[in-house]
Formats: structure tokens, C-alpha cells, sequence
């Protein structure tokens, strides 16, 4: 299995999702999505696919990969929640490294599961919402 499967790695797709997509957010993360049923090829992945972005401004490098860690975690924990073809950015901002401390994963994963159902995209019982 190719390790990239189910991320954005390339900038392109990035961009796609921040011009295209919409976007939901809280105090700590912000999730644009964009839905790429019908306008993928067919060799692109099915299911989700996701990358992250947390800017300089958070600090030094090992936080930012921190934060990047315990975010990709926290969404591989709730990713068979979310079905359909979607592309999501997730923005961490800067309080976030804070929750981390104070709050530990839990409090991470918390949050971003409220981002993905601000968005629509999983409801409180976890199912995907249905969007006919």
C-alpha cells in the first residue's frame, strides 16, 4: 500500500480545496472540504483524503510536527466516520498548542470532531449524514 494513500501531498490539490471548497472553524482548527465525487480521475484514491498545514507562528518545528501528529491521529480515530470522496485541509491555529498541553489528545480530538460536524461531514452518532 502506497503510504501517501488517503493525503493531500501535492499543492495543487491543496489549493483545489482552500479555492473551491468551503470551509467551517473554531477557536483552535479550521477544515475546508471540498467534495471530488465526479471530478477525479479514476485512479485517484476513493474515500477521504487529507493534509494538514500549521504555520511558523505556532513555534519551533517540533511543535508544529507535534501538532501535526496528534492531528493526523486524532483523524485516523474518526476516518471510517466519514465516507464519500472528499479532499480536507485542516488549519491548526495557534491556541491549539496550549489545548495540547492543558487539554492533551482527547481535547485535540474533541475538536476536530466538532469542525467535521460543523461541517456536516460525520453527526453525533458518528454516521455520515445523508445529503440527497
Amino acid at each position: 500500500m502506497e503510504r501517501s494513500r488517503g493525503r493531500l501531498t501535492r499543492s495543487e490539490d491543496f489549493t483545489r480545496v482552500y479555492r473551491t471548497g468551503r470551509s467551517v472553524a473554531n477557536r483552535y482548527l479550521v477544515l475546508y472540504y471540498f467534495d471530488r465525487s465526479g471530478s477525479e480521475s479514476v485512479s485517484a484514491p476513493s474515500g477521504p483524503r487529507i493534509g494538514f498545514s500549521v504555520s511558523k507562528r505556532l513555534g519551533s518545528a517540533v511543535d508544529r510536527n507535534r501538532v501535526k501528529r496528534v492531528l493526523r491521529e486524532a483523524y485516523r480515530a474518526q476516518a471510517e466516520m466519514i465516507t464519500g470522496q472528499f479532499d480536507l485541509v485542516v488549519i491548526a491555529r495557534e491556541p491549539i498548542i496550549e489545548l495540547l498541553e492543558t487539554g492533551g489528545f482527547k481535547a485535540v480530538e474533541e475538536k476536530l470532531v466538532e469542525v467535521l460536524r460543523k461541517a456536516s461531514l460525520v453527526t453525533n452518532k458518528g454516521e455520515r449524514e445523508k445529503t440527497s
